[in-house]
C-alpha cells in the first residue's frame, strides 16, 4: 500500500478524532478498512458515555463486526490516531484484525510499543502487523492543543 493510501485513511481517522475533540473528549479517532474501503468509524466517547471502555478502536471494531455480521475481522486494517492501549490491543487480537496503523505513540498507556508489546506475545494464535508515525505531526499538534485547552479550562 502506498503512503498516500495510509494518509487517506488516517485523515478519516483524524476526522473522527475531531468529533471527539468537539465533544470535549480525548481526540482519538479510528477507522476499519477492508478491501481499500472504510467499513466503520469510531471516536473516543468515554466522557460522553461515562464509560471508560468507549475508546475509538472499540467503537470502530464493534461497528465493523456489525456491518460484516461477523465476530472476526480477518483481512481488515485499523487506522487510529494514537497507539492503542493495552485493552484495545487485546480487542484487536480477539477481532483478528490483520494490520494496525497509528499516528502517535501513547507513552502512558500504549499497548503495542510504548508500555506493553501485546502483539509480540509468542503464544498468541494471531499476529498483527503494525506501523506507526503516520501523520504524527498533525495528530501530535491536535493532542497538544486539546490538553493545553483542557488545563486552561480547569
Amino acid at each position: 500500500m502506498l503512503i498516500t493510501d495510509h494518509e487517506k485513511f488516517m485523515k478519516e481517522a483524524i476526522d473522527q478524532a475531531l468529533v471527539a475533540y468537539r465533544n470535549n473528549d480525548v481526540p482519538i479517532g479510528a477507522v476499519v478498512v477492508k478491501d481499500d474501503v472504510v467499513i466503520s468509524r469510531g471516536y473516543n466517547r468515554s466522557l460522553e458515555r461515562g464509560n471508560s471502555l468507549a475508546h475509538a478502536e472499540i467503537e470502530a471494531i464493534n461497528s465493523a463486526m456489525k456491518n460484516l455480521s461477523s465476530s472476526r475481522l480477518n483481512g481488515c486494517s485499523l487506522y487510529v490516531t494514537a497507539e492503542p492501549c493495552i485493552m484495545c490491543a487485546g480487542a484487536i487480537l480477539h477481532a483478528r484484525i490483520d494490520r494496525v496503523y497509528f499516528g502517535v505513540r501513547e507513552p502512558k498507556f500504549g499497548g503495542i510499543v510504548s508500555i506493553a508489546n501485546i502483539f509480540d506475545i509468542q503464544k498468541s494464535n494471531h499476529k498483527v502487523e503494525w506501523l506507526s508515525s503516520i501523520m504524527s505531526e498533525e495528530i501530535s499538534e491536535m493532542m497538544k492543543t486539546f490538553f493545553k485547552n483542557l488545563r486552561l479550562n480547569c
